[in-house]
């Protein structure tokens, strides 16, 4: 169960019998990667490494300038995504992987693998259907 606490994002409560709320490790990084955007932020990073703020947009069509933002800080205070800020002129900020944001993508290949493949048998079923 989660609750929304305002300029925080999301907050898990304290399920009775667990010390810090969770109760196994799914739901431990549902919380990291939990919503539409963080998942694919997760594979741009790892498909494009070192991407500035505008490029990432770009590869996500449809996310908004304040989500990604958002997200990204998100992404960023849980570990997993690498902030940089060059000290030059215009202002220029990469994103990257950390080590736990690249373990944690290698975690969700085999969900992407599973997505390919009901993606893949439900296509055939509509042309022989």
């Amino acid at each position: 169960m989660s609750e929304h606490v305002e300029g925080v994002g999301m907050a898990t409560v304290n399920r009775p019998g667990t010390a810090d709320g969770h109760a196994c490790g799914i739901d431990t990084a549902m919380e990291v990667i939990g919503g539409k955007w963080k998942v694919l932020i997760l594979w741009a990073l790892h498909e494009h490494p070192l991407r500035r703020f505008g490029e990432l947009r770009r590869l996500l069509p449809g996310i908004t300038e304040k989500v990604l933002a958002s997200h990204l800080r998100e992404m960023e205070a849980d570990g997993v995504v690498r902030r940089v800020s060059y000290d030059e002129v215009p202002p220029r900020v990469e994103y990257s992987l950390t080590e736990a944001g690249t373990r944690l993508n290698e975690a969700l290949e085999p969900l992407a693998a599973w997505g390919r493949d009901r993606s893949t048998v439900r296509r055939l079923g509509e042309e022989t259907g």
